[in-house]
C-alpha cells in the first residue's frame, strides 16, 4: 500500500494511490480527486500534476 501526500488549501491529505478512481478539474485551479468509497477531495494543483504524484508512487 503506497501513500501519496496531496496538498490542500484547507489541510493536507495522505491517500492510498490505488484507491484513487478519477481526477477532475475543480474550482479555482484546484483538482477534485475521486476516492473509492469516499467523497472527493479538493486538492491544489492541476489534474496533470496530481496524476504525476500518483504515478510516481
Amino acid at each position: 500500500m503506497k501513500f501519496v501526500h496531496l496538498e490542500s488549501r484547507g489541510g493536507n491529505y495522505m491517500v492510498v494511490a490505488s484507491n484513487v478512481a478519477w481526477l477532475r478539474i475543480g474550482e479555482n485551479g484546484q483538482t477534485l480527486v475521486g476516492i473509492i468509497g469516499s467523497q472527493p477531495l479538493l486538492v491544489t494543483g492541476t489534474p496533470e500534476s496530481v496524476a504525476q504524484k500518483l504515478a510516481a508512487s
